[in-house]
C-alpha cells in the first residue's frame, strides 16, 4: 500500500507517469506501508533520499545496487519505494521504472548508471584548454542515446574574453559540428547573472543534469544556479586546463526556481551505452549523406563516390567511426570476445614467424 502527496513530490520532479508507475510497483509489493522518495545520492551500500520535505538515509537491497546488467542499478534521480523494518530502519525495496536513464560503458564493455529521470542535460565544456570537440560529441551521443535533450554550455567566457579571435573560432567550429537543433549557451559560470540564461529550463518540477570533463566548470555553474556555494570547486592544471575531480560523487539539489539539478564528476571512461542506430542519432549528417554514397555498404573509409567523406569534417567522421568500432566490441558475447582474442594472438604469432624468416633467424 502506498499513499503520497503528489503536489509535494512534484516539487522534486515527480511526474504523472512516474506516479502511476509507482502505484503499479507498490501494488506488486506485499509490504503493508510504503513511502515514495527520490534518490539524491548513492553510496556503497546506502542511499540518501528526499521525501519532498527532508532527507533520509536508507539501506538498499544488494540486487538493486547491482541491477541486472549494471546499467539499471539505482542511480541519482531514481524514484524508489521505501519501507521500514522492525528497528525502524529505512530500506529501499523497489526501484520505480524511470522515464529516462543515462548510462555509460567501461573499457571492458560493462555498463554503469549515471542518472535517471532527467529532462535536460547541460553538457559543459570550457572555452580554455578544456575545449575538445571529440569529447563533446561523445557526451552528446551519451545523452541523445537516452532520449534526453542536450544543451551545450560553453563556460569560462571570462577567460576566453582575453582572446576573442580564438573564442570566436572555437564557437564557429562547434556550430559546424553540432547536430541540428542543439542549443548553445556561452556563460561565465562565476557570474550570478548567468543564471538568467537558464531561466527557461529551471521551472517547477524540471530536472537537469550537468555533464562534462573535470575542470569544465560544472560545479561552479551548479553553485551559481543554486545561489550558494554548495558544491566544492577547485583549480585546473595550467598545462591542459583539466580539473582534478573535486566533485567525486553525483548529487541532486533543489534550485530556487523549483527545478532540481544533478551535479556529476568528470567521467574517466566516456563510452556511450548506445547501439549503432542510437549513435547515428547524434551524427545525423553521416546518416543523411550515407544515402548518397555510390555503394550501399559504404564504410566511408576508402570507397570511391563516398558522399560522407566529401561532406563531413574528417575529424568528426574519424570520431564517429571510432565510437562505432567501440560499440561493435561492446556488443560481442563472452565467446566472441575469446574468439577475437585468440585470432589476434594467432596473427601476432604468424607475424613474428614471418619476421624471423625475413631476418634469416629461422
Amino acid at each position: 500500500m502506498i499513499n503520497f502527496d503528489f503536489e509535494l513530490l512534484r516539487g522534486i520532479g515527480l511526474s504523472g507517469t512516474l506516479a502511476q508507475r509507482a502505484r503499479e510497483a507498490a501494488a506488486a509489493d506485499a509490504a503493508a506501508s510504503l513511502a515514495l522518495m527520490r534518490v539524491t545520492a548513492v553510496h556503497r551500500t546506502t542511499v540518501q533520499l528526499h521525501d519532498g520535505r527532508a532527507t533520509h538515509a536508507a539501506r538498499v537491497l544488494p540486487r538493486l545496487l547491482r541491477g541486472d546488467d549494471g546499467a539499471d542499478a539505482i542511480a541519482v534521480g531514481d524514484w524508489v519505494l521505501v519501507g521500514a523494518d522492525a528497528a525502524a530502519d529505512l530500506w529501499v525495496r523497489t526501484r520505480v521504472a524511470p522515464t529516462s536513464h543515462i548510462a555509460r560503458r567501461d573499457g571492458d564493455g560493462s555498463r554503469h548508471p549515471i542518472v535517471s529521470n532527467v529532462d535536460r542535460a547541460l553538457v559543459v565544456m570550457g572555452l580554455d584548454d578544456d575545449f575538445n570537440l571529440r569529447r563533446l560529441e561523445r557526451y552528446l551521443s551519451l545523452v541523445l542515446a537516452s532520449d534526453v535533450a542536450p544543451i551545450v554550455v560553453l563556460s569560462k567566457a571570462d577567460i576566453a574574453a582575453a582572446d576573442p579571435v580564438r573564442r570566436d573560432a572555437h564557437v564557429a567550429r562547434l556550430r559546424e559540428r553540432l547536430p541540428a537543433g542543439v542549443e548553445v549557451v556561452v556563460v561565465d559560470g562565476t557570474d550570478p547573472d548567468s543564471a538568467a540564461s537558464f531561466a527557461h529550463l529551471t521551472g517547477f518540477g524540471q530536472t537537469l543534469v550537468v555533464l562534462g570533463s573535470s575542470g569544465a566548470g560544472k560545479s561552479t555553474l551548479t553553485n551559481t544556479l543554486l545561489g550558494a556555494a554548495v558544491q566544492d570547486t577547485g583549480a585546473v592544471r595550467v598545462h591542459d586546463g583539466r580539473g582534478m575531480h573535486t566533485t567525486t560523487a553525483r548529487s541532486l539539489h533543489r534550485l530556487p526556481g523549483g527545478a532540481c539539478i544533478i551535479d556529476t564528476p568528470g567521467l574517466r571512461t566516456l563510452r556511450p551505452d548506445a547501439d549503432a542506430d542510437a549513435l547515428l542519432a547524434s551524427f545525423a549528417d553521416v546518416a543523411t549523406l550515407s544515402a548518397r554514397c555510390r555503394f550501399r555498404d559504404c564504410s566511408h573509409a576508402g570507397e570511391p563516390g563516398c558522399a560522407v567523406r566529401a561532406g563531413v569534417d574528417p575529424d568528426r567522421l574519424h570520431n564517429f567511426q571510432k565510437m562505432l568500432r567501440e560499440n561493435r566490441r561492446d556488443s560481442l558475447t563472452w565467446v566472441e570476445r575469446r574468439q577475437q582474442l585468440s585470432a589476434w594472438k594467432s596473427r601476432g604469432r604468424e607475424a613474428r614467424v614471418r619476421m624471423k624468416m625475413k631476418r634469416g633467424d629461422g
